[in-house]
């Protein structure tokens, strides 16, 4: 009786082992939770040192005087602030012009390529139990791993007997050489979307037509505003297309034209910062007030 007693005392009950260890999980899902990354953290920092310096060396640049600019301090402040380098690159390249023709190619380039690889997706998705669908899909995947560079030529000749050598080829073939890559975010972004949406708007008589400008579209606007930002960023900073395309000089986009003016502005660093600046303002602008929907967009279309 007393080894059965003391057998029981010395076995530990079953409620004392989950205190006792909970207490202990706990405090490993707290470290490990609020442990910092090093590692991480410090590839972040050296990023974000990659991107802030040559900014603020452009800025810097860009409101000092010429005598300043050549001095070789490209850390020091301006003293005095001066904004003259802004007009003088502003009346060198004809900026309002480079400008209206940099707008109109990344104007149409973002609208086509929003609506057209939107529309490749939507009949994708919805037709994929038929051969043809899939095997377009397929075709598109295929076209992401031909660059520009390697069918330049032919496109510059084929441009050139359509017509096409002026600002509005250089759009078509922005929209034709990103459609692989957009239509491939739509279509992870358009499965996600359930079917039965689509049944029920066509039970009250919708067409086709109807239920994506009604109903999908609306939908798709997160993956609009990545596929736009993504647009407008490549359209407005490409140079090889514009130069290769545009055959009338006067008709060329900012970054070709800062190109062509390199050579003016040799002696002249700050004429030549504020150019660039000025050039890659709307890009920056752009992509603050709507990168909050480049992420949403990309992460929608990726979870089921």
């Amino acid at each position: 009786m007393s080894t059965t007693t003391s057998a029981a005392a010395a076995a530990p009950t079953p409620s004392s082992s989950p205190t006792t260890s909970a207490p202990a999980r706990r405090r490993r899902r707290k470290v490990g939770r609020d442990r910092t990354n090093w590692s991480a953290t410090v590839l972040l920092m050296v990023g974000a040192l990659a991107v802030l310096v040559p900014l603020f060396v452009t800025v810097n640049m860009s409101l000092k005087t010429t005598g300043q600019a050549v001095d070789g301090n490209a850390f020091g402040l301006p003293d005095p602030v001066t904004f003259s380098s802004f007009i003088e690159a502003w009346n060198l390249t004809n900026f309002p012009r480079g400008f209206a023709i940099s707008i109109f190619i990344t104007t149409i380039a973002v609208i086509g390529e929003i609506v057209i690889s939107s529309l490749a997706a939507y009949a994708i998705v919805r037709n994929w139990d038929r051969r043809a669908f899939r095997w377009s899909f397929f075709y598109l995947l295929a076209a992401m791993f031909i660059p520009f560079p390697v069918v330049a030529l032919p496109q510059i000749q084929l441009t050139g007997m359509l017509g096409l050598d002026n600002p509005l080829g250089v759009a078509i073939l922005h929209i034709a050489f990103s459609l692989a890559f957009n239509t491939l975010l739509f279509t992870a972004f358009l499965r996600t979307i359930p079917l039965e949406l689509e049944e029920s708007m066509r039970m009250d008589g919708a067409g086709t037509w109807q239920v994506f400008w009604k109903l999908i579209l609306p939908l798709l606007g997160p993956m609009c505003a990545t596929v736009g930002i993504f647009a407008f960023i490549a359209s407005w900073n490409d140079f090889m297309m514009p130069s290769l395309i545009i055959s009338d000089p006067t008709l060329q986009t900012i970054p070709v034209l800062q190109n062509m003016f390199q050579t003016q502005f040799s002696n002249s660093y700050n004429v030549a910062f504020a150019s660039y600046l000025m050039a890659m303002a709307p890009a920056i602008i752009v992509y603050l007030f709507a990168q909050r929907w480049v992420m949403s967009g990309l992460t929608q279309g990726a979870i089921k």
